[in-house]
């Protein structure tokens, strides 16, 4: 009798034990999409977020033109109205918001990434941003790649290094922006930004050429300006001295 009840109370606590550790799985199983909605939540910038990001968002937003208050790093109402006009510039939902979509258009690949669950940019750019020349960060190359498959991506490959080429040769004139991202968002520079297909995702090609424009090629030969003859309306750009011509693009200076 005492040997029953014995096996008796070890199975009760054999199943017990094993209840409870079921119960704690499914805790765990519950908590950790909660704890990811919260940490995404947070990734996420509004009116009244602070800190370092906040910064990163008013120094590019101030660069670009879009912010005249101070990089302070705190999201106010001046910053909301900046962050408004970039999105409706680049064919954003204009919330005031900086979400993924808006963290792409940024330029920003690591916060957009901790928004995507940390596995990079869709399709092929998500290791293609890898290898970041000397002198450059991840944003630099990943906006420089949006740039050049938005503005060549028909091109041959030396035409979309020649892109590349003309855009690092403007960061290193004093006639222009001295970055990368104020280069390509000055104001009226680029049909791409105008029309909003610099939000198109770059592909392999894009990043290669990004990357051989960066350390040095330069197939224009120092070219500041480029333009495609038959479908450019600015009679400025006409007389503007011709260096090379690759492709449907005439490259000057």
């Amino acid at each position: 009798m005492k040997k029953f009840l014995l096996i008796t109370t070890l199975s009760l606590s054999l199943a017990t034990a094993a209840l409870t550790g079921l119960a704690v799985a499914a805790t765990q199983i519950q908590e950790a999409p909660a704890a990811s909605v919260e940490a995404a939540e947070a990734a996420v910038l509004r009116q009244g977020s602070r800190g370092s990001e906040v910064k990163e968002v008013q120094r590019r937003l101030k660069e670009w033109g879009y912010y005249s208050g101070s990089v302070d790093g705190i999201f106010g109402a001046g910053t909301k109205q900046a962050v408004i006009a970039f999105q409706k510039k680049n064919g954003l939902t204009a919330d005031g918001v900086v979400g993924k979509a808006t963290y792409k258009a940024l330029g920003m690949t690591a916060s957009y990434n901790a928004l995507n669950g940390g596995s990079g940019s869709s399709g092929s750019s998500g290791g293609s941003s890898s290898n970041v020349p000397s002198g450059y960060t991840s944003s630099d190359l990943y906006l420089l790649a949006k740039a050049i498959y938005a503005e060549g991506r028909g091109e041959s490959y030396t035409g979309q290094v020649a892109i590349g080429a003309v855009i690092i040769n403007r960061v290193k004139s004093k006639s222009f922006p001295n970055s990368i991202s104020g280069v390509i968002y000055q104001s009226g520079a680029f049909t791409a930004v105008t029309d909003g297909q610099i939000n198109l995702e770059p592909n392999q090609t894009a990043y290669n050429a990004a990357r051989d424009a960066m350390n040095g090629w330069d197939p224009t030969y120092g070219c500041l300006y480029y333009y495609n003859p038959a479908v450019a309306t600015s009679s400025w750009i006409f007389g503007r001295k011709t260096v090379t011509v690759i492709g449907k693009h005439v490259f000057a200076i």
